[in-house]
Parts: structure tokens; sequence; C-alpha cells
């Protein structure tokens, strides 16, 4: 399968949430427990600032990488939090790499020092698309998230892009 890798737009935003939201009520891959309201993605659209981009195949978006604002303090301007969520039948078809490593030169690009993944285990997928593109792993925070009857640890990860 062969993608075109592009910027999102604003027509994107309902298909990012599908994509999105299939995470929150199927898996424990995200921490959110309710899917995002039409309002929510509209919110988050604006916060990211045009470090969104999303994969095309056969003129369907199939998945989506983004960058948020590490943490809501100034002194973290130059730091980010990236995510990356694919359709189910993209998984393992490469588009997670072209688009993540797609956004981190766009990140590069814009002078951000340092990006971050916060991946919940176990999911050895996303672990090594992330080891893939150069990110280290830093440590986890253990039994940190409940969803689904039960705890769940993350595994911070972090890449350097200066």
């Amino acid at each position: 399968m062969q993608a075109s890798i592009r910027a999102a737009t604003a027509d994107d935003l309902d298909r990012i949430t599908e994509i999105y939201d299939s995470y929150i009520v199927a898996s424990h891959v995200s921490f959110d427990t309710e899917p995002w309201s039409a309002r929510r993605r509209k919110e988050w659209w604006k916060d990211c600032r045009g470090r969104v981009l999303v994969a095309e195949h056969d003129g369907v978006v199939v998945g989506t990488t983004y960058a948020a604002q590490w943490r809501d303090k100034q002194a973290y301007a130059f730091s980010v939090e990236t995510t990356v969520v694919l359709t189910p039948d993209a998984i393992g078809s490469g588009f997670g790499t072209a688009l993540l490593g797609a956004l981190l030169d766009l990140l590069r690009d814009e002078g951000i020092h340092r990006a971050y993944a916060i991946i919940a285990l176990p999911n050895d997928a996303s672990v090594a698309l992330h080891e893939k593109l150069g990110y280290r792993e830093i440590g986890v925070l253990d039994q940190v998230g409940f969803k689904m009857g039960r705890y769940w640890s993350t595994l911070l990860m972090e890449r350097a892009l200066d």
C-alpha cells in the first residue's frame, strides 16, 4: 500500500476524530474514556497550530499524526508531545513511519527542541515505531492510568530534534 502524506485541513477533523475515537472505545491505547465531541476537536485543532498531518490511501484518510504543547507553561515552548494513530488495516503498512517521520521533519524545521511520546503498555508496535525514528526510552510510569477495569502503565520516550 502507498499513502500520500499531507497537512491536515479542517475538513479532515471528523475523520481524525473517527480514527482516534476507535482507540478510545476499543482499547487501552488512549487514556481518554469518552469519544471526542466536535467542539473539543475544534479547540484541539486551534491548539495544534498546523502540526497535524494525515496519510491518505485511495483518497481516504487512514491515519494521522500531530504534535501538541508538552505542558502549558512557557518554559516548555520548545517541547511537544507527538501522537500517531492509524486505522487497523493501515497498521504495519509503513504509514506510521511515514507520518511520524514527516512530523518530526516539520517540528525540526520549526525549531522544536524535543519531542515526547507517551505509550500505553503493552504496545510493541508503537514502541518499535518510535525506536525506529530515534526516540529513546526515558522511563515507565507504573499503573498510572485506570481504564477498562484495570490499571495501565505508560512508557515515556524522547526524541532530540536539534
